[in-house]
């Protein structure tokens, strides 16, 4: 079996002055990453700007998810509400004979290109399906520079 190992990269993020931020950044997607396949997810390209993430909602409520967009970091997160009956008490619902769906909260985060911005989300089918473009600025886009012949 193998073994997922963690590094220490202080001791090179001191010798490398000015890449902290990208040194945090590896070991923030390290760390959230260990053991974490729940819930399912495809990222899809329809184009060279458009893009979409897709991940398996199966169980939840619209009013279950949560989706935010913080910096370059995109979090989906569903927490499973309790339903309480009549006398209010938690209501149990009926007994599972075979539970093979999944509902167990989650938080699953997603590092953004620098540039793309989130321009919506739907459930469908079960999916929620995150949209994203990439909008470059033109300031940032490669430009022709004329040259000029002087005499």
């Amino acid at each position: 079996m193998t073994q997922l190992q963690r590094y220490d990269f202080d001791s090179l993020s001191r010798a490398l002055i000015g890449f902290d931020s990208m040194f945090d950044a590896i070991d923030r997607k390290f760390a959230n990453s260990l053991g974490t396949n729940y819930p399912p997810y495809n990222v899809l390209k329809h184009d060279e700007n458009d893009y979409e993430i897709q991940v398996a909602m199966t169980g939840f409520e619209k009013s279950e998810i949560n989706v935010e967009v913080e910096q370059n970091t995109l979090t989906v997160k569903a927490e499973k509400l309790n339903v309480v009956n009549e006398e209010g008490e938690e209501d149990k619902g009926p007994a599972y004979l075979h539970r093979g769906l999944a509902t167990r909260d989650f938080t699953r985060q997603f590092t953004l290109a620098e540039h793309m911005e989130v321009v919506g989300a739907e459930i469908k089918n079960g999916m929620l399906l995150v949209k994203l473009h990439r909008n470059i600025p033109e300031s940032a886009k490669p430009r022709v520079v004329d040259i000029v012949e002087v005499k």
